[in-house]
């Protein structure tokens, strides 16, 4: 038997989506800063300025300072995006969750609960500008908390907007993540998520390179039911 439930967001959630949302993109940042930490160009920087802090100064001091103050950067900028896109989220779509999700039939915002506590969360929204023909939906803001993993939470919630998906009559759900989010990147594909494009999101994204996957799920047409 199943220790959660699945239900729409209410507005006594509110402070609990929005830490659960903060804490998941928190998790990102030591993923980003591993995947600098072995890029070339990286590992270059890394050992050409302080090799230079020892060669200019002569001291072993300087030289561990400056590697330490390298690192340091590093961390802070492996951050920054997840920073950025927690803030234009904030004052964006989950600025008034209710207003944004819950007002139209389209669209939606859920949550999983555990013993009166939010565990988890999934968001979806109509695609403005759709390919033509296509009636698109967005995944948005899966997460879980940390300690209630590995209970099937993740897939419970995107079932869900799969299915509501369905019901509204959408051909495709379609969804972003980030190649450093593995754990979403495998869960999304084992439910029948297929890579549909891949790109670097903004300036910083291109610096770290780290590449934005867009994954689309299939809705089967109506001539494909028919052949079925």
């Amino acid at each position: 038997m199943a220790s959660y439930h699945i239900r729409k967001y209410q507005e006594s959630d509110n402070d609990s989506v929005l830490a659960l949302f903060s804490s998941g993109l928190t998790e990102h940042i030591p993923a980003t800063f591993r995947h600098m930490l072995m890029l070339p160009r990286m590992l270059l920087f890394l050992l050409g300025v302080p090799l230079t802090v020892l060669l200019v100064t002569s001291s072993w001091l300087l030289t561990i300072m400056s590697s330490f103050t390298l690192l340091v950067f590093l961390r802070l900028l492996a951050a920054f995006p997840w920073k950025v896109h927690e803030a234009l989220c904030l004052r964006t779509d989950l600025a008034d969750i209710t207003k944004n999700y819950m007002s139209e039939c389209g669209s939606c915002y859920w949550v999983a609960e555990s013993e009166g506590q939010v565990v988890g969360t999934v968001s979806a929204l109509p695609v403005a500008d759709p390919p033509l023909g296509k009636k698109q939906l967005q995944l948005l803001h899966l997460s879980v908390a940390k300690e209630h993993r590995g209970k099937g939470i993740a897939k419970a919630l995107v079932r869900t907007l799969i299915q509501f998906a369905r019901v509204q009559g959408y051909s495709e759900v379609v969804l972003d993540t980030s190649m450093v989010q593995q754990a979403a990147l495998t869960l999304y594909l084992c439910m029948g998520f297929q890579k549909t494009g891949k790109y670097l999101f903004d300036k910083i994204f291109k610096l770290l390179d780290i590449s934005t996957i867009h994954l689309t799920y299939f809705f089967p047409s109506v001539q494909e039911h028919e052949l079925l």
